[in-house]
């Protein structure tokens, strides 16, 4: 199906490369590449994906509409992560998420998200305390305000330069954590500019303890979802053994779905009632060659089919 020709009108099942352990920071250990992920990807029986970072896969939008052709995969966005709360990093953030859009819709695929986030993982005192923020390690009233600003400002610029739409994507380790931080971002931005990529992980992971009650309140606003579960039990583990952001992943604090404490049935339920049309990306974040991420998308794939999706 040609994403530039043809709506989709169900809901449809994608992955990520960071499943693959391909993530958007600096880490060591060894990472696939590009070619053995799509093929793993297809074969675990998935119909579109993520970009990954960039140059993980071909920059040349024709060499990348051909890999992804290949094996019949969709391109659904791409993560760009910028540190918000900083004015000054504004200008460069725009560019690359200018340059990362711009490359997909060469590509033909104009209807992928610039998948926008915090700087995450690049503040100490948040990856120290991911999974456990406490009001104290909240950031002033006015640096939410310009975080959900500097945010629009981007979305703005890919709207009017290229056409192409901005979720914002809350996530462990950065500044818009909680769900007290994401109902700051939503109120202090432009609801016709930025959505909402609704990630069920990363939401209880930040102490969200009722996810089907967030995205009903906030449906409006979420364009894009992903499907990541939660272990409370290597949460409590890593507040017990005071594990960072990246022990916590590496112990599986984002483990096969199902196997959580995230309600996907409820999950999937209010997304069909609420008539969501857009795809479900199944991500299971793992460290570089963590695991067997063939496996467990196999699996992830099948907890899918198992509640009908």
């Amino acid at each position: 199906m040609n994403q530039t020709t043809t709506e989709i009108n169900t809901i449809q099942i994608a992955n990520a490369p960071c499943s693959w352990g391909v993530l958007e920071f600096e880490l060591e250990g060894e990472k696939k590449g590009f070619e053995s992920v799509l093929d793993e990807m297809k074969e675990a029986g998935y119909a579109g994906t993520e970009l990954g970072d960039w140059g993980f896969m071909p920059t040349d939008p024709e060499a990348l509409r051909a890999a992804l052709m290949k094996r019949n995969l969709q391109l659904l966005g791409a993560f760009v992560p910028v540190a918000l709360v900083k004015d000054d990093a504004i200008e460069e953030g725009i560019e690359r998420a200018l340059r990362t859009a711009g490359l997909m819709q060469a590509a033909g695929y104009p209807n992928a998200f610039i998948v926008l986030a915090d700087e995450n993982g690049s503040i100490p005192e948040r990856t120290v305390k991911a999974g456990r923020i406490e009001a104290a390690d909240l950031l002033k009233a006015a640096d939410y305000r310009r975080i959900a600003a500097n945010a629009e400002k981007l979305a703005r610029a890919v709207k009017e330069q290229l056409g192409m739409r901005t979720v914002f994507h809350h996530h462990g380790a950065g500044y818009v954590e909680t769900p007290q931080e994401m109902e700051w971002l939503l109120e202090g931005s432009d609801p016709e500019l930025l959505g909402l990529c609704f990630d069920t992980g990363h939401y209880m992971l930040g102490g969200g303890t009722d996810p089907v009650g967030f995205m009903k309140k906030h449906m409006d606003r979420i364009w894009h979802v992903h499907f990541k579960d939660f272990d409370p039990a290597v949460r409590d583990k890593a507040i017990e053994q005071n594990w960072d952001y990246f022990q916590s992943v590496q112990n599986g604090v984002f483990c096969e779905l199902g196997k959580g404490a995230v309600p996907f049935d409820a999950v999937k339920t209010l997304l069909q009632e609420e008539g969501y049309k857009d795809w479900i990306v199944v991500e299971q974040d793992v460290l570089p060659g963590m695991g067997n991420p063939l496996e467990c998308a196999k699996k992830n794939r099948q907890f899918l089919a198992s509640i009908k999706l």
